[in-house]
């Protein structure tokens, strides 16, 4: 028969006070239990542990080469306990992390830096990846959570952390380049450069929506694989287009960013609710506290 923990925690006690009677002080059980509990220890194992007599009790040779390997298995057994209460409480685990790629520049440093700090533990894996693919990779569960503008869908949650303003993105030298702000309706004449509605079509969804509260449907001249590219063509004059005013960090010279009247983005951290991380709930509370601490878009 294999000895139980509580075997090996009566035998080391008394071991250790060569003491029945201080060993169940110290236990906090009756004596009579204890000698019981030892005694089955005993004939679990076929050997003698413990002599008692009238001068005390001693450890027999069998006993003092048993002692420290019960001892072993009772700091094993207490690790592994301790280490299933860090787990459960989220400071050991792993957590994957995908950022938009339009995102990344600004939010990956200061999110990653905070979370490490706090839970320097935590196996952090991260990403930049297209829209698509976080979406998908949330749902399959190859993220725990992502940072992206919201994905307008259902079956994913969201919360907000950043909202910052919209703004018309125009090439240097553009006439309307040194208004303070401008109308989504001023740019009805001008050529567009956007991305692909096939990148994620609830956004572009949206977008016709903007465009027609605009009074027009935009004059597509260009699409952009990502936003790099869409400012690297708008640098070159091919067209107009707008972003959230953080893309700035991404081009510093060839573009213009002009706030665009009444329009803002959010940036969102997002996780499929099925999950339930315990290391998720803590990133969830760092970035929380994070976003109202610093700007965001400025932190990265």
């Amino acid at each position: 028969m294999t000895p139980e923990l509580r075997h090996l925690r009566y035998f080391v006690a008394v071991a250790e006070h060569l003491s029945f009677t201080r060993a169940a002080v110290a236990l906090r059980v009756a004596q009579q239990s204890l000698s019981q509990q030892v005694a089955v220890l005993e004939r679990s194992l076929g050997v003698r542990l413990l002599d008692r007599d009238t001068r005390g009790t001693r450890l027999t040779e069998l006993g003092r080469l048993f002692l420290p390997e019960a001892r072993a298995v009772l700091a094993r057994a207490d690790e592994a306990v301790a280490t299933v209460g860090r787990a459960a409480r989220g400071e050991i685990g792993r957590l994957s992390l995908a950022f938009l790629v339009s995102t990344a520049n600004y939010m990956l440093p200061p999110v990653v830096r905070a979370f490490r700090e706090r839970f320097p533990e935590v196996e952090l894996t991260t990403e930049d990846v297209t829209i698509g693919d976080l979406v998908t990779g949330l749902r399959e569960g190859r993220y725990d959570a992502a940072f992206t503008r919201p994905p307008l869908v259902d079956d994913l949650t969201t919360r907000t952390l950043v909202t910052e303003p919209v703004c018309a993105v125009l090439p240097t030298g553009h006439p309307l380049a040194d208004r303070a702000e401008l109308h989504l309706r001023d740019l009805a004449a001008e050529p567009w450069v956007l991305t692909s509605p096939a990148s994620w079509p609830p956004w572009h969804q949206k977008y016709d929506r903007d465009f027609a509260r605009a009074g027009y449907a935009p004059d597509v001249v260009a699409r952009a694989t990502g936003v790099p590219n869409l400012l690297g063509l708008v640098a070159a004059g091919v067209g107009v287009s707008r972003l959230a005013s953080s893309a700035r960090s991404l081009r510093r010279t060839g573009v213009v960013f002009v706030p665009l009247v009444g329009e803002r983005a959010e940036t969102v951290v997002v996780w499929n609710p099925s999950v339930a991380k315990p290391v998720l709930r803590n990133l969830l509370d760092v970035v929380t506290e994070l976003a109202a601490a610093v700007d965001l878009t400025r932190a990265g």
